[in-house]
């Protein structure tokens, strides 16, 4: 049976249900075949077969990266689609393997932010955790680290707290000032008493740093 058959509108089926269970089977066979026949499919003609394919492709890298790392030229070209489901999903798909391809990503830097600075939140929730996890490398800092610390500048309040919480795999004690700068300006904006929690948690693991 082909992999399609098995994507969630292949089976009539609403919601991702069967999108997640398939990502789990394929991970834990490790299949290769099916995987590479999800990715040509990021082209079919119909939407929901596309949609279908990249979200059964990053669920499976949730689980394991390795499996789709080596298609990351494939996801880069999702951020020019028109279509957005594609460039979301494949800003996803692209976090989900920052750390085994962290090279090509940076190489890929200005696609990259311009998706960022034109995307929707989950574009850019995204967008900003590969900033982070391109930032804990010391050759990429000096371009990545303004990209991320410019969404914490400008981000709605509401995703701060999640912003900073992604950016502290990325805090040293080199750079570590600039971010509690950002959370102790940024903090009065806050609407909920959560939000000052969250922040003020992230500010104790940057003092620890």
């Amino acid at each position: 049976m082909t992999v399609i058959n098995q994507l969630s509108s292949s089976l009539g089926h609403k919601g991702n249900d069967a999108n997640i269970a398939l990502a789990k089977k394929l991970a834990e066979t490790e299949n290769s075949d099916a995987i590479k026949e999800l990715v040509e499919n990021l082209k079919n003609k119909d939407k929901k077969i596309q949609a279908d394919c990249i979200k059964t492709l990053y669920e499976v890298a949730y689980i394991k990266p390795d499996l789709i790392a080596s298609y990351y030229s494939e996801f880069l070209e999702l951020l020019s689609n028109k279509n957005n489901r594609l460039v979301w999903g494949g800003m996803i798909a692209l976090m989900t393997i920052t750390d085994l391809k962290s090279k090509e990503l940076f190489e890929s830097l200005d696609l990259i932010s311009d998706t960022v600075n034109q995307g929707s939140i989950i574009t850019i929730d995204s967008g900003v955790e590969i900033y982070a996890k391109l930032n804990k490398y010391s050759e990429y800092q000096d371009k990545v680290e303004n990209l991320l610390t410019d969404q914490l500048w400008k981000c709605p309040i509401k995703q701060l707290p999640k912003y900073m919480e992604k950016s502290i795999i990325s805090i040293t004690k080199w750079n570590k000032e600039i971010y509690k700068k950002i959370i102790n300006e940024r903090k009065p904006e806050c609407e909920k008493d959560s939000q000052v929690k969250r922040l003020d948690k992230v500010l104790k693991q940057i003092d620890k740093i």
